[in-house]
């Protein structure tokens, strides 16, 4: 029973750490497009540079 007066209040703030990271991901802008880098492998890379032609 004395486990549980550890664990309720443990278990609490990795809840409340987790939601905090998420928050901090949201705000971020790490979930604003899932798409354009999904699309992106589908797409021709562009024609590569001959080196011989210099810049």
């Amino acid at each position: 029973m004395d486990i549980l007066y550890l664990l309720i209040p443990l278990s609490a703030v990795l809840v409340l750490a987790i939601i905090g990271v998420f928050a901090w991901a949201l705000h971020g802008g790490q979930f604003d497009d899932l798409d354009r880098h999904g699309e992106a492998i589908l797409e021709p890379d562009p024609d590569p540079v001959d080196p011989s032609q210099g810049f």
